[in-house]
């Protein structure tokens, strides 16, 4: 009878074994085609890998004088607000112009107004930490200029250039 519970412990440990080994080799062979299926589509072109300099992607294009976009350049009154920084009031200095395509330079001069008050606004929400990291200055200007192109529609404001940034 010991003999025969011995017997069946054996037989279960072989197949124990043999579905291990099953479970690893199936695994490598799913491995090595999925590799060479990544190697044959990168070779043949279906992955472009940026290397071939050949292609004409990245040649250096020169631009004439008359390549320039037609915009303007309308300036928004400086604005000040109160930061507190380790329990003492500083200010913060912001100066912005807006790049505009000149068919829409006088709308945009004709909202300024509301222009300032969404970057008032938005300057008046931030504390001292939100613009002390080094990424700052240009998440802050995605934030305006996202707020500043909701305010008066798409395609009017081209860009938000940063004149003057700075804790007084």
């Amino acid at each position: 009878m010991a003999d025969a519970q011995d017997e069946d412990k054996d037989a279960d440990e072989g197949g124990k074994k043999k579905g291990s080994k099953a479970v690893l080799l199936l695994g490598l062979a799913i491995g090595l085609i999925g590799a060479g299926g990544g190697f044959y589509a990168a070779y043949s072109g279906y992955i472009p890998s940026g290397s071939n300099p050949d292609d004409g992607r990245f040649e250096a294009k020169e631009h004439q004088a008359g390549d320039m976009p037609d915009v303007r350049f309308v300036p928004v009154e400086p604005i000040v607000v109160q930061l507190r920084v380790d329990g003492q009031d500083r200010h913060l200095r912001f100066r912005a112009q807006l790049e505009v395509p000149t068919e829409f330079e006088a709308d945009v001069t004709r909202f300024l107004p509301r222009i300032t008050d969404v970057i008032n606004g938005y300057l008046r929400a931030l504390d001292y930490t939100d613009i002390s990291d080094a990424a700052a200055l240009v998440r802050i200007r995605g934030h305006i200029l996202r707020r500043i192109k909701a305010v008066i529609g798409q395609g009017r404001v081209n860009d938000l250039l940063i004149v003057e940034f700075a804790v007084i």
